[in-house]
């Protein structure tokens, strides 16, 4: 008995082949869902000899499971292929990306005699623009036009898309306008290479012609047109479009694609109102909102997003993942960052470059070195592609020692560093003032020709300004034949940080002669100069070039722009543009204002703004509380200190060391020693600052003895002693009127601890030892100073000869005085009682004449209280 075959194909019933017709075969071949029944049903063609007349159907189905080899068989396996067959062939290589297979499979169309259609061109046009073959793509235009068919809407998309991505916008209006009939398609492929291109406004222009025209914009329309609303950052725009698609019942993607513009516009607020109102919430919604947020610092917003996604146990995608990481890594939130851990490799994604990068970041960034370390050697595959990767994040994690070892380690294992590679290592170089490896890591770049790559000499430029040797920045700064406008920021930021602000804004008015518009990177490093130079006019034009080039709706811009009006002492400006209605204030908002209150004298307003702000319910970080526990202190307000403290525990901060540092030295300006002394003994982690807020908190207090303690306990225990350390302790002596002390604490700075003193220690001995009427000493050290000694120094001086009496020291001390501040009456007043105490009476009134000419009169005595409470 003859045996008949069966077969289950996608699911469709088990009957006999054999008695199945070429229809059956057809049906068959479009619904097959999987491989190996494709073989079969191949095999049972071949068996009863049909498969010519189901030949294309088969070469399809193959090249939809991406089985070239499949296809090109059966393509071969056909004498004379006709026109149907070789589309099917260019069309099957085009939907594999094999473009460059697709354009000879053309070429031997042609040379076999066979006729291009207009679906052959369709798919010609889309493998010249997968190649970038522009001259492949203008010959085959030359076709298209010899066969009459440049009107054709399908063959006119293809080449608009073509066009536009090589950047022939002329030629791309050609075509465009030689379309007699303009499908949707056409004006969304106009659309896109405009918008993909850098002409965002001819998009939006072009967006406004489709409606004009009568063609109705699809959701691929708003799918293409967002990339330049994202490039323009025009918020009434942005709101146009918004409007017209509330009018419209669009899906889900075309209101993902709103809340990604409003989220690169810093529209945060305007996002989430799109997002919350949001019927169904796919994946890529809750990856564009937790991204979106993210990128504009709000990372407390993605986490508590990553905490609702786990608890409705949502599928989260890629970006959702990545984006949590970031908020971790910036949050230093480790806990989280380990729950994120799992949820990558639950699906599967933790060793993927794009995942395990920042996951490496994050770890870095929450201190646990090791573990990152342990995670880059399991990580499989590790090419210099992760190298690079790895050490990036290691540089912009804040550890460029460690990034600078694994570029070490990199070379030992005889990896070739290429451009990435480099680009990774220059900032770490940067960041330590490595001058002279930088220079080393150039040199190589030279050797190996790629000092020339753009983004080589950006990161060339930006380290030889870290590390403010700007000769070498301008050399190659200067030898850069293209510069972008990261090159140009990369020289303004180095001014900027080297305090040097007017280059920076010199270099700025070159950036503006040369045709390169800013960005608000730009502006930003710009503002901060204008906060350095302290010059109202200056101030004033830079707001004006803000305004002008439309980076006031940037938060960062609006952010930096507060704090430079602070910090020139200009409040009330600074005010108004943080209650600007457009502004979308933030924590780092309310952190720039509250500073701003403190630096300019006025605690109490910036204790004000803090609980403003937790009013408003914006909850305050661990920076808000460093800049606001001072604030305390200056006011001396232990209630508010303390209450400050609770919070501190009440957000997990008080273990923080920079937060136990703070609360130390508010404790001790509040007058409660035994607290700070209590809250520094219970600190988990010290380090050489919470030892010299100690220091200080005794010598504030005039327990020298203390202090001194501390600091041998500080070189015993291999505490890092850093000038601070010694200027503090020799504070403490000088209010002890501990001279010996003094003395050894003195001359040890550069014998035990290789520290040259600085202005401050040389003042402190001088005002030390002057005290104690040691005046022949007092004037050997100041012989040996290799500074300039200052206004304090001599005005130390001078009271100390008041106070013995001293009319010789006295009169050399007003002398320099005079010289360095001939306005101040208060050295003329001094000088004059010298005088008196020593009886020598008509020199006191010599001087009270000369004040009298001069114009200038002793300050009259104060006193004042502070009423913190009206009462009935």
């Amino acid at each position: 008995m003859k045996q008949r075959t069966m077969v289950n194909v996608g699911g469709a019933l088990k009957t006999p082949l054999l008695s199945r017709g070429h229809s059956t075969y057809s049906r068959l071949l479009t619904s097959c869902t999987d491989v190996n029944s494709l073989r079969q049903i191949h095999a049972r063609l071949i068996v009863s000899a049909t498969q010519n007349a189901d030949t294309h159907h088969l070469l399809n189905s193959y090249s939809s499971f991406h089985k070239l080899s499949y296809a090109r068989s059966v393509f071969d396996s056909v004498a004379d292929p006709g026109a149907l067959l070789w589309n099917c062939m260019i069309r099957a290589y085009s939907r594999c990306d094999r473009y460059r297979e697709a354009l000879e499979t053309y070429h031997c169309m042609l040379e076999k005699g066979v006729q291009p259609d207009k679906y052959t061109f369709t798919f010609v046009l889309k493998a010249c623009t997968g190649v970038s073959d522009i001259d492949e793509g203008v010959s085959t235009h030359g076709q298209i036009v010899e066969k009459m068919l440049d009107g054709d809407v399908f063959i006119g998309t293809g080449l608009i898309d073509m066009y536009c991505k090589a950047g022939r916008f002329s030629s791309a209006r050609d075509v465009f306008d030689k379309i007699s009939h303009k499908d949707v398609a056409a004006w969304n492929a106009m659309i896109a290479g405009l918008a993909q291109t850098g002409n965002p406004v001819d998009s939006l222009k072009c967006f406004a012609s489709m409606q004009s025209d009568g063609t109705n914009p699809n959701s691929v329309s708003f799918l293409n047109l967002f990339p330049a609303l994202c490039k323009l950052l025009d918020i009434d725009s942005c709101k146009c479009i918004h409007a017209y698609v509330i009018r419209r019942d669009f899906r889900c993607a075309v209101y993902n694609g709103l809340i990604d513009v409003y989220l690169k516009c810093g529209c945060v607020e305007s996002a989430r109102r799109i997002f919350n109102g949001l019927l169904v919430k796919d994946d890529v919604s809750w990856g564009t909102m937790m991204a979106g947020c993210a990128q504009n610092g709000c990372y407390a917003d993605v986490l508590e997003m990553f905490d609702q996604m786990l608890k409705r146990n949502l599928v989260m995608n890629q970006v959702c993942i990545v984006s949590a990481l970031l908020a971790a890594a910036e949050l230093r939130d480790l806990a989280t960052g380990e729950e994120i851990h799992n949820c990558a490799m639950k699906l599967a994604i933790h060793t993927n470059l794009l995942v395990a990068t920042p996951l490496l970041s994050m770890y870095a960034k929450c201190g646990e070195l090791e573990k990152a370390k342990q995670l880059f050697e399991d990580l499989e595959g590790r090419d210099l592609v992760a190298w690079s990767a790895f050490i990036s994040s290691f540089a912009q994690s804040g550890y460029p020692n460690e990034a600078l070892l694994l570029f070490k380690d990199l070379v030992s294992e005889n990896l070739k560093p290429n451009s990435v590679t480099l680009v990774s290592a220059l900032p770490a170089c940067g960041e330590l003032s490595y001058t002279r490896l930088g220079k080393s890591l150039h040199c190589y770049a030279v050797k190996n020709h790629i000092d020339s790559d753009i983004s080589i000499s950006t990161a060339l430029v930006s380290m030889y300004a870290r590390c403010e040797c700007f000769t070498s920045a301008l050399t190659v700064f200067d030898s850069m034949v293209l510069k972008d406008i990261v090159t140009w920021n990369s020289l303004i930021t180095g001014y900027t940080q080297s305090g040097e602000p007017q280059r920076a804004i010199n270099v700025f008015s070159k950036l503006q002669l040369s045709g390169t518009p800013p960005d608000s990177g730009t502006m930003t490093s710009l503002i901060a100069a204008g906060a350095l130079l302290n010059d109202i006019a200056l101030i004033n034009s830079i707001y004006g070039h803000t305004l002008k080039g439309g980076f006031q709706s940037d938060p960062r811009v609006k952010n930096a722009l507060i704090d430079m009006y602070a910090k020139s002492g200009c409040l009330a400006s600074a005010e108004v543009l943080f209650h600007d209605t457009d502004f979308e204030m933030d924590q780092v908002s309310w952190n720039i204002l509250i500073a701003g209150y403190l630096q300019n004298g006025h605690a109490r307003k910036a204790i004000s703004a803090f609980h403003q702000m937790r009013f408003r319910e914006f909850q305050p970080n661990m920076v808000t509380l460093l800049i606001i526990i001072p604030a305390a202190a200056k006011l001396t307000a232990l209630r508010e200190g303390m209450a400050l403290h609770a919070y501190t525990v009440q957000m997990g901060f008080h273990s923080k060391t920079m937060i136990g540092n703070t609360l130390i030295d508010m404790y001790a300006k509040c007058g409660q020693l035994g607290i700070a002394d209590k809250f520094f003994n219970e600190m988990e982690s010290k380090d050489t600052v919470s030892w010299n807020a100690m220091l200080a908190a005794y010598a504030m207090h005039g327990h020298g003895k203390h202090a001194v303690e501390i600091l041998f306990t500080m070189k015993e225990s291999n505490v890092l002693v850093d000038s601070v350390s010694l200027l503090n302790a020799l504070s403490a002596c000088r209010h002890a009127g501990m001279v010996d002390e003094g003395r050894v604490i003195f001359n040890s700075m550069k014998k035990d601890y290789q520290l040259n003193p600085g202005l401050e220690h040389y003042s402190c001995m001088v005002d030390l030892l002057s005290r104690a009427g040691l005046f022949d000493e007092t004037l050997e050290i100041i012989k040996s100073m290799p500074m300039e000694p200052d206004a304090a120094l001599w005005g130390a001086l001078l009271g100390a000869s008041k106070l013995h009496c001293n009319v010789k020291i006295g009169e050399l001390a007003a002398d320099h005085l005079v010289k360095l501040e001939p306005s101040n009456a208060a050295h003329y007043v001094v000088l004059s009682s010298i005088y008196a105490d020593s009886g020598r009476w008509a020199d006191a009134r010599t001087m009270r004449s000369e004040m009298m000419e001069m114009g200038l009169a002793k300050s009259p005595g104060r006193s004042w209280e502070e009423v913190t409470e009206a009462t009935s």
